[in-house]
């Protein structure tokens, strides 16, 4: 294994972090081409249904070299499979691939990322996870067939942590705490900023049940859609043990929406990828449930409610990125 190869690999797998938990329920992959030591591109997957990280990363390639060339109209990943197949012309031979899971081997919503990449011949394609997708795997044989050389294991710890929530909802229940707050911890009234309330509400409309405490809904009222980004309005679990709301709170009325009111956690292993929202009292309630802690900080010092001093749980950070001025570190619960 090259010593350039962790540098290549972590622009894949840093891309493919800025679409964490969106591309749900596929996983979230990054890819780098690379050609004689000049970056190409540095592509991801971001959203279900859409092209894989390989496929726009060997579009952004081939467009750097071949700007005005027709491809960049093309946006559907089957017609950019089929025009690099055709039109290719060895252009990526001596072009290294790196991405951070193995290439899909079979055709499902989108074609093969591994017989895309059997057709270009790249020199090299350098991967660091196996797909654990028993129908999607068997990408690297399928590269071996054609003589492409094939690297496995290239920072494979790292390829894990971006992997690990898809890991979890297809085998059962992906469970992410999302909390804001200011530097100083405070957690009291609208923190965020409007972009990064869009990147919440983007999860929203991704998540199968989003969960929240019923002291949080008679208190701050909410409406718990996804207005921002004009996407769906989750399904809503309110965790209370009194079952009296008043039902002029908002929440209650968007349309084509169940909301379920209850305080049986074990209604969450109904669903793949719950979303949680709310404040210190209910992470105590769900910390040995709870998978990932989404937490965003704004560059703020404010007065008002910080942590509860009877928590005690511990987390690995696994990675950390920005939205705007905003930070925002995901935390796996150890």
């Amino acid at each position: 294994m090259k010593i350039d190869d962790n540098f290549y690999m972590k622009l894949a797998i840093d891309e493919a972090w800025k679409y964490q938990l969106l591309t749900y329920p596929n996983p979230a992959v990054g890819c780098t081409v690379v050609k004689n030591g000049e970056i190409l591109s540095v592509e991801a997957h971001k959203e279900a249904g859409q092209g894989h990280a390989e496929v726009n990363a060997l579009k952004a390639a081939y467009l750097k070299k071949y700007p005005k060339d027709v491809i960049k109209i093309k946006n559907s990943a089957n017609d950019i499979h089929e025009y690099l197949i055709k039109n290719h012309n060895g252009f990526f031979n001596d072009c290294e691939v790196y991405v951070s899971l193995e290439p899909c081997n079979h055709i499902g919503k989108t074609p093969s990322c591994a017989n895309l990449l059997k057709e270009l011949k790249p020199k090299r394609v350098i991967i660091a996870h196996e797909d654990i997708n028993y129908e999607a795997s068997g990408g690297i044989e399928t590269l071996k067939s054609v003589n492409i050389d094939v690297s496995t294991d290239c920072m494979k710890k790292e390829a894990y942590d971006l992997l690990y929530p898809f890991l979890k909802w297809s085998k059962g229940t992906f469970i992410f705490y999302k909390m804001a707050q200011t530097l100083n911890g405070c957690i009291d009234g609208q923190i965020s900023s409007n972009q990064t309330r869009a990147y919440v509400h983007a999860l929203r409309d991704k998540a199968d049940l989003m969960l929240i405490g019923g002291n949080t809904v008679r208190t701050d009222k909410p409406t718990l859609d996804a207005r921002f980004i004009a996407g769906r309005a989750p399904n809503i679990m309110i965790y209370s043990k009194n079952k009296i709301f008043d039902n002029n709170i908002p929440l209650f009325k968007i349309p084509n929406r169940e909301v379920i009111i209850s305080d049986d956690l074990f209604k969450l292993l109904d669903y793949k990828f719950v979303m949680v929202e709310g404040t210190y009292n209910l992470l105590e309630i769900l910390k040995e449930r709870v998978d990932y802690l989404v937490l965003l900080i704004s560059p703020k010092i404010r007065k008002g409610l910080n942590a509860l001093n009877e928590i005690d749980m511990d987390f690995e950070i696994v990675h950390e990125n920005y939205i705007g001025e905003e930070k925002i570190v995901y935390l796996k619960r150890k």
